[in-house]
């Protein structure tokens, strides 16, 4: 039985066009439940260039939209009919069993915060991503959630990334590894330094310090660390894959030879395209809420929307917020 997903179709870069494509490419794909809500006469229009027919779309009307630029505190307090609001309170009320949204994450956040609350014990959620690896995935959180973080936020993260790991990546005893600048413990700062003594003493499968390069070399299934450093380093990878991309274009392009051996390797690079294709990730969970949210980024594709929407179905289908709770 499907689960009814809300998307925010107002909030990203491209709303409500790539959510509402994206919602019609999950339903025809995966037969997935949909409820688009925003401005309903937006999403009617258009609708109307698409062919619906059979389909499980519904449409919620909410007349606010939360911006980029306002402030996740305001966004909850003064705009209560926006569309990422009213995506969590129908969750809240049972009216579907998960958001997924492009909107502003901070928003996000904090709606999914006030209306869903957290799961008890937990001090603070984080934004988990699922990076690919050598080998797999790695799961890097927080990333972008929590700036400034007490060692025992980064305890709790560690539990919710092994839980993901565990519960949605299949890996039976995730290696947990706390981020820092190198491996020896006098490395670090007082926050990770802290962190470490914390997470020895956990029933994790904690591996201890790691490196940058551990999040692709596949030593590790888990890596923890602050909002701050974990959203540099999703920036810094989402530019450096872009950057790689462009340049091997411009070297095949400027050489006969390499155009030849693009031809014969055509195979090979769609391949490793899609290995490393965000869209092909989907979004981020939200871990900590006691419910589902995912956040995609604001210029997601149709593609990843679709993708991210299929990603809230089966988390909430399997209710880590309950085995966390369980956990703590």
């Amino acid at each position: 039985m499907s689960i009814k997903i809300a998307v925010d179709v107002m909030g990203g870069d491209h709303s409500p066009a790539a959510e509402i494509a994206g919602a019609i490419l999950a339903c025809r794909q995966w037969g997935s439940d949909v409820v688009l809500v925003g401005d309903s006469n937006l999403i009617e229009k258009e609708l109307s260039a698409h062919q619906t027919s059979g389909l499980k779309l519904d449409v919620h009307h909410a007349s606010e939209v939360v911006g980029m630029d306002d402030s996740p505190a305001d966004a909850i307090r003064k705009k209560k009919d926006s569309s990422i609001r009213v995506a969590f309170d129908l969750v809240k009320n049972g009216q579907a069993g998960a958001v997924v949204s492009t909107g502003n994450s901070g928003a996000t956040m904090a709606a999914g915060m006030f209306v869903l609350k957290r799961v008890k014990g937990v001090d603070r959620p984080a934004i988990a991503t699922v990076m690919p690896n050598q080998k797999a995935q790695t799961v890097v959180l927080d990333m972008g959630a929590n700036v400034d973080c007490k060692p025992q936020n980064l305890q709790q993260f560690a539990i919710m990334g092994s839980l993901y790991a565990e519960h949605v990546l299949g890996k039976a005893t995730p290696r947990v590894g706390l981020l820092s600048n190198g491996e020896e413990e006098k490395k670090g700062t007082d926050l990770t330094r802290e962190t470490h003594l914390l997470l020895r003493d956990t029933d994790l499968n904690y591996v201890g310090y790691v490196e940058g390069a551990d999040v692709y070399n596949g030593s590790t299934d888990v890596i923890v660390c602050d909002g701050f450093v974990g959203n540099v380093l999703l920036k810094v990878s989402e530019g450096l894959a872009v950057a790689i991309a462009s340049m091997l274009k411009q070297e095949i392009e400027s050489r006969f030879l390499a155009k030849l051996g693009y031809l014969l390797s055509q195979p090979a690079f769609k391949a490793f395209k899609k290995r490393v294709d965000p869209s092909e990730y989907g979004g981020a969970p939200l871990l900590g809420l006691d419910g589902t949210g995912v956040i995609c980024h604001g210029s997601s594709s149709p593609v990843a929307i679709s993708v991210a929407i299929r990603q809230a179905e089966e988390f909430a289908r399997i209710r880590i917020e309950e085995k966390l709770a369980q956990f703590l």
